[in-house]
């Protein structure tokens, strides 16, 4: 997710999401497709796009598609005249006409109706559009951007969204990485979160104990980063530590997670056989790293696959762990062993 402007994280896929917002930004699109979860940062995705582009000096204009009535959609993004409708006493201008020479952005595109839908392709061809009320085109120059937590074309498939809106929007796409896939990105926005909760709240917050980090990296985060930021703060407003602690974590979390590994360091100091207590920050995570590692994969008879799920990682997550921690699988057959 991206805060201010910044999208956080050193994972190479948020590297090349940046390299692809940036080389999407500079280029002439008019109208790009922004896929990913809810809370990976599609709106703030959208702002750097925006940012980075020729066009940051002008206004960049957002809408919520699924927090507007069908009925009153189309007026907002239109506009209207006086008359057009019940309540229309004066002309409005709509966002389009607002965001003329600047950047567009429709989030939960999904959400637009069959009808709202053709009119915004209409628009997107033409660049024109008509209030409601008028028969007179006006013409601006935007750039659009949508977003979407669906996959666009199962909506086609089931008729929920028009095939030819679809098309136009696939030019070009790209497609924000869940936490979940994303490494050690939990503890570097963890990082992140607390300098500005600190700030925030005049607090001095600072690390965690070591089996924070392994109940991070193993908890699949469903809502995202949005989820872990809510997380840190509720620790910010109802916690007195200096640091989080394990004990500070929701009990939901702690099931669904479910390592007893974690739950014994936190009762006894000790993970696996190993004292992490004096050790440095660093070099306690890096043990409890590859203990844990090694144990799983040993039970899973150094099966890839198998030995990801018991730890909660994607089979990427888990190779790039071992990759830097040194330890080796024995060959790549054991996937299918």
């Amino acid at each position: 997710m991206a805060y201010r402007g910044e999208l956080i994280g050193e994972h190479p896929s948020i590297e090349q999401t940046r390299a692809l917002i940036s080389k999407i930004a500079r280029s002439p699109a008019s109208s790009v497709l922004i896929y990913g979860e809810t809370g990976t940062g599609k709106g703030v995705v959208a702002r750097m796009l925006h940012q980075q582009s020729s066009r940051s000096a002008q206004e960049f204009v957002d809408i919520n598609c699924a927090a507007i009535p069908s009925d009153l959609l189309e007026s907002e993004l239109f506009g209207h005249e006086k008359g057009a409708f019940t309540g229309a006493v004066t002309r409005k201008n709509g966002l389009v006409e607002t965001a003329d020479g600047g950047t567009l952005f429709m989030d939960e595109i999904r959400d637009l109706d069959l009808v709202r839908q053709a009119k915004l392709l209409s628009f997107l061809d033409t660049q024109e559009y008509r209030r409601v009320g008028s028969v007179t085109p006006i013409h601006v120059d935007v750039r659009f951007i949508a977003a979407t937590n669906r996959i666009l074309y199962r909506e086609v498939l089931d008729g929920r969204f028009r095939d030819d809106l679809y098309f136009r929007l696939q030019v070009v796409s790209l497609n924000i990485p869940p936490l979940r896939e994303r490494g050690d990105d939990c503890l570097v926005l963890t990082e992140y979160f607390l300098r500005k909760f600190n700030t925030r709240y005049d607090r001095s917050i600072s690390g965690w104990e070591p089996a924070v980090a392994d109940i991070f990296r193993a908890y699949h985060w469903p809502g995202n980063v949005r989820e872990l930021e809510n997380l840190l703060e509720r620790i910010f407003i109802l916690e007195e530590d200096n640091k989080i602690l394990v004990r500070h974590i929701p009990d939901r979390i702690l099931r669904e997670v479910d390592r007893p590994q974690a739950r014994k360091a936190v009762a006894t100091g000790q993970v696996q056989g190993f004292d992490y207590d004096g050790l440095s920050f660093h070099d306690a995570t890096e043990q409890l790293h590859r203990t844990m590692i090694e144990s799983a994969l040993a039970r899973n008879r150094h099966n890839i696959t198998d030995t990801a799920a018991a730890l909660g990682l994607s089979r990427h997550s888990l190779r790039h762990h071992m990759l830097k921690l040194g330890l080796q699988s024995t060959s790549d057959a054991e996937d299918s062993a």
